[in-house]
């Protein structure tokens, strides 16, 4: 499989501001010790299931299971890199449409940058490529790319834009209360 990345399915970043102190944020120990149910909570009703594994080489991953538009999505993020401030997290995303099984590449950036009086900015960053697959799909069903991107861009945002003060909220707790899971 190829990703086609000079193309861009869909895109969209979002922020929210956070009353925790930038030091006390670590997004990728939230993010690798994510309990479930606080991921489903995070975007109701959309986000479904949520588990963390590793690849066969041992790089730390995310598998998220969720609804995007008409697509149920299965997500499965490898760590690019994973700091407490910044994760990049790639994924080669099976999507099952209405019209059948496709595959796309999704560019997940979690960030947390310093805000005034102490607090702290999240943004959520997605970013889905497609892929030969994806473009094979579209042929076989009569679809254009164009078409594919406006309701991809259209879903996606909209996700984005529901998921992205929950997720900074869920970070907060997460500082402020310092609970891991073990």
């Amino acid at each position: 499989m190829k990703v086609l990345t000079d193309q861009i399915l869909s895109q969209s970043a979002y922020s929210a501001e956070i009353d925790v102190d930038l030091e006390k944020v670590d997004i990728a120990d939230w993010l690798f010790t994510l309990p479930e149910a606080e991921y489903l909570r995070c975007c109701p009703p959309d986000h479904i299931g949520s588990g963390v594994t590793t690849t066969d080489d041992g790089r730390r991953m995310v598998i998220n299971v969720e609804m995007i538009g008409t697509g149920l999505v299965i997500q499965h993020y490898v760590a690019e890199e994973a700091t407490p401030t910044y994760c990049r997290m790639n994924s080669i995303s099976d999507v099952f449409t209405p019209a059948g099984r496709t595959q796309v590449n999704v560019i997940w950036e979690l960030m947390a940058e310093r805000g005034e009086n102490g607090r702290t900015r999240y943004t959520n960053r997605v970013t889905s490529h497609p892929t030969d697959v994806f473009m094979d799909f579209l042929a076989a069903h009569g679809q254009t790319f164009e078409q594919a991107a406006a309701a991809r861009q259209e879903a996606g945002g909209d996700h984005n834009r529901r998921e992205t003060p929950l997720f900074a909220a869920s970070i907060a707790r997460r500082a402020l209360d310092g609970a891991r899971v073990k």
